[in-house]
């Protein structure tokens, strides 16, 4: 299985970064100052942003240990393909993070150190971590082989006064309401829903979510793709379809990718979004904490044949260390550092997301309307992207087919069953090549 992954995305890997961009080795393992490289993932507003955040913690964590880090905040767009080049050349980083829908994926390449009892227990131990968090850091059965660090679902956020000047007193709990409220709130330049047509692992997101409460499944129980099942059409066709048949959502939309839709909310281009712990990225664009609202994310008013109650996949970030460090043990402090009370509170408390550890999450920094919703769809509505090895490449392909029939609605193309099928059936055929 290591093998195939990294077969299939030999390609992705020769446009990646370099590998003498990724970082240097660590330093001292035999004496001497130690260092690390860390790649943390971005979670801020900026790149710079999330350097400013995370340096004064690890000058902490030197003072501490006397172990430095020399921290690089990778891109989303480049994360994964460089994590993948690490693997491949057995250099670059020490620990890193990664999103944590990809921890079959990276667990099937080999490249990373397995948190055993005893790995798991020199961090803390099993029990400290979130269990829905824990349940996204690996297959099943298996020991994973990242920790989670920071923790997050997808909620609604809607506008108050969009809401309330248009008379509508409350965020709605079902798509079909979610489409009456997006129609009376679309009016001239202003849309009811802001979506991002061409986030490949966005839109991704989405079609899990939608696809489980539509009785839909990815993969069967031997990790067959089973992409182009009726019930996946029908749950893409619906997320589709809030532009190409409700016209709620700006078919400009189709071209967005970097978090554009986030600002067309926060600047009242749209009235409602949904996204996971926006909060702070409202706050940097100058939307009042009390200006928004948040809700769960909606379900069908009748629930489809086999669907099941879930509005979100367990989102959020995971800390793994390269098995190519030279220094383990160093490493794992870090890890374990990261992942203290104390660091849980500071770091999510500044990204809005939730703690990954038990043991914080009655502090007062969790306790504002936003966490309490996403807390709760963890712990009730939230599930697992399949864990499996192809995940990663299920994500970019199934991603990349609604993206084209983003742009497809967008163009005036009618995006119907038969067309919806097709992307779908092309992309399970492309997950075998």
């Amino acid at each position: 299985m290591s093998r195939r992954l990294l077969a299939m995305t030999a390609a992705a890997l020769v446009l990646a970064a370099s590998i003498t961009a990724c970082g240097d080795d660590s330093e001292g393992g035999s004496g001497g100052a130690k260092t690390l490289t860390y790649w943390a993932s971005n979670q801020g507003s900026s790149l710079d942003f999330d350097k400013q955040t995370l340096q004064p913690e690890l000058d902490k964590f030197e003072q501490q240990t006397g172990i430095k880090v020399n921290v690089e905040v990778v891109p989303w767009s480049d994360l994964l393909n460089r994590l993948l080049a690490a693997a491949t050349s057995g250099k670059g980083p020490d620990v890193v993070n990664i999103g944590n829908t990809w921890s079959a994926s990276l667990q099937a390449t080999g490249a990373f150190i397995p948190f055993d009892d005893a790995t798991i227990g020199a961090v803390g131990g099993k029990d400290r971590f979130v269990p829905a968090a824990l349940a996204a850091a690996g297959a099943p059965g298996q020991p994973p082989t990242a920790v989670p660090l920071y923790s997050l679902a997808y909620a609604l956020y809607y506008n108050k006064k969009m809401f309330a000047d248009a008379g509508i007193s409350a965020p709605p709990t079902t798509w079909e309401e979610l489409v009456t409220t997006g129609k009376k709130l679309t009016k001239g330049d202003q849309w009811g829903l802001a979506v991002e047509g061409a986030n490949i692992s966005e839109n991704s997101h989405h079609a899990f979510a939608f696809g489980q409460q539509w009785g839909g499944e990815w993969f069967d129980a031997s990790g067959k793709p089973t992409f182009d099942t009726p019930q996946n059409v029908a749950a893409v066709k619906r997320y589709i379809d809030l532009m190409a048949v409700d016209k709620i959502v700006n078919p400009s939309n189709a071209e967005y990718a970097q978090n554009q839709s986030v600002s067309d909310f926060a600047n009242g281009k749209a009235a409602m979004l949904l996204w996971q712990a926006a909060g702070n990225a409202f706050k940097t664009q100058g939307m009042a904490a009390d200006a928004y609202g948040v809700a769960p994310v909606p379900f069908p008013a009748t629930t489809p044949a086999g669907g099941k109650k879930v509005n979100s996949m367990v989102a959020g970030i995971n800390i793994a260390v390269f098995k190519h460090t030279k220094d383990k043990d160093a490493a794992l402090q870090f890890v374990k550092f990261m992942t203290s009370d104390a660091e849980q509170v500071q770091l999510n408390k500044v990204y809005g997301s939730l703690p990954s550890v038990t043991t914080v999450s009655g502090d007062a920094a969790f306790q504002a309307e936003e966490q309490k919703v996403l807390a709760s769809v963890l712990a009730t509505s939230a599930a697992p992207l399949p864990q499996v090895a192809e995940e990663s490449k299920f994500e970019t392909l199934v991603g990349t087919a609604m993206k084209e029939l983003f742009a497809d609605a967008a163009s005036g193309k009618a995006v119907t069953e038969d067309a919806v099928k097709e992307k779908l059936g092309n992309a399970q055929q492309q997950m075998g090549s």
